[in-house]
């Protein structure tokens, strides 16, 4: 838990365009109640999306393998100098709180913002051994950052566009808050960096799991498809590198290719959930259902590994890689039109997220569905049971009826929090982007 009592905490409210909105915030000190209140009405009043960055003393060393490195000629890294640099000339507590050169940057995008990049693209992920407790970058189980501090609005700001495409104009919303900042390339760069780092690390995540179900199956097939998916990282991770740093993407990347493979897993993956739903369907109403007629549409799901688990890690391995290519696309798509960015960004993720959310409940479905089922004694003529019979039919139970652990059925939109770490020279780690 990064807790900092009564510690100043300076907070910037950013706009996306040029919007109007009551003023607010105002000149005064804020507790971390009154910011959640102002953030929920400023979703409410405004009609472009308008985040809020707060600056906190950067916690000991982050794990920076979990993040996106950037350097300190990214544009993200660029906007957010160029923010702190003309912030510090008109506000002491900016200037107390960034002296040092590095620090804890944390964003939080509001939800109705966040349910454009679909739902469920940021997700909590279960920590174990934590009952309800979700893992984050820099965070607890409670997702508590700056308990005890006193946020400070940032006054009157007025900052120009860095770095070429993504460097469309920011400055004051007119009419409205003094302290509302208009920072659309700020905000587009810091969710685009946050939701690939989020893709990647449940990409990260379904590749551990596949490898150590590919070593207990020895299924050439299954070993075949992902390699073709495990192939398409090295082209998507140039891509992103070159993108955040402002480059042009070329035929010779292999990003086509890498799309190509990727929507093939996706199409093997939407036909395997048909086929599981009706197998579900075909099961009697209420009654016990014998281990036998389970793993006939179910192969291996009553054991630690299993082809239907497997499929399952590969499903989730094409999603998130999916995610990551669309957000690429949104980001390309916005820097060719800088005078429109934030809506080009949502406009491109929108149509390809309703896809991947749909295939996501669906398969959310089947295992929620799979681990309500009851197990049906052997059948036999014996009456009485060996051991072994007994212990299989118990821990088959057991690992059936735990497939719903974890699953995520509520699709209601959450403010998204993206933290960012940013060093002495101005380069950056961004973290996977997380409910607030």
């Amino acid at each position: 838990m990064i807790n900092y009592c009564k510690a100043t905490v300076p907070v910037w409210t950013l706009a996306t365009g040029d919007v109007r909105v009551p003023a607010l915030a105002g000149d005064k000190p804020m507790t971390v109640e009154r910011l959640a209140e102002l953030r929920s009405v400023l979703a409410a009043l405004a009609d472009e999306p308008i985040a809020t960055l707060e600056v906190h003393p950067l916690p000991g060393k982050p794990d920076h393998s979990r993040g996106i490195p950037l350097d300190v000629v990214s544009p993200l890294a660029q906007h957010l100098s160029q923010l702190i640099t003309q912030s510090a000339r008109s506000s002491p507590a900016v200037a107390a709180a960034t002296a040092a050169g590095e620090g804890l940057y944390r964003m939080v995008v509001p939800a109705k913002v966040a349910a454009q990049f679909g739902q469920g693209i940021v997700r909590p992920m279960a920590a174990k051994g934590v009952v309800g407790g979700i893992r984050g970058a820099l965070v607890d189980s409670k997702g508590s950052i700056a308990a005890g501090a006193t946020f400070v609005p940032v006054g009157k700001v007025a900052t120009a566009g860095a770095a070429g495409g993504a460097g469309a104009t920011a400055g004051v919303a007119v009419g409205g808050s003094a302290a509302l900042t208009v920072a659309a390339p700020l905000v587009l760069m810091a969710v685009a960096v946050g939701v690939s780092a989020n893709a990647d690390s449940k990409r990260q995540e379904a590749i551990a799991h596949i490898t150590e179900l590919l070593e207990q199956l020895h299924e050439q097939k299954l070993e075949d498809e992902y390699s073709e998916l495990d192939g398409c990282r090295d082209a998507i991770d140039k891509a992103t590198a070159i993108l955040l740093d402002q480059g042009k993407l070329g035929v010779s990347l292999g990003l086509d290719s890498a799309v190509h493979a990727i929507n093939t897993a996706l199409g093997a993956a939407d036909r395997r959930l048909t086929r599981w739903q009706s197998a579900l369907d075909k099961l009697p109403d209420g009654k016990a259902v014998a281990i036998g007629t389970l793993t006939e549409s179910f192969p291996g799901v009553d054991d630690h590994g299993g082809t239907f688990r497997t499929h399952l890690e590969l499903a989730a391995l094409a999603i998130a890689l999916k995610r990551r290519v669309n957000v690429l696309q949104a980001v390309e798509h916005a820097q060719s039109d800088p005078s429109n960015l934030f809506e080009n960004f949502v406009r491109v993720l929108k149509h390809d997220q309703q896809r991947l959310d749909e295939l996501e409940s669906g398969i959310a479905g089947v295992l929620q569905r799979l681990s309500t089922l009851e197990l049906a004694r052997p059948n036999g003529l014996r009456p009485i049971f060996t051991t072994g019979e007994v212990d299989r039919l118990m821990s088959a139970a057991h690992r059936i009826h735990k497939l719903g652990d974890g699953v995520m059925v509520d699709s209601r939109p959450t403010d998204v929090v993206i933290e960012i770490a940013r060093s002495k020279d101005g380069s950056l780690v961004v973290f996977p982007a997380l409910p607030a």
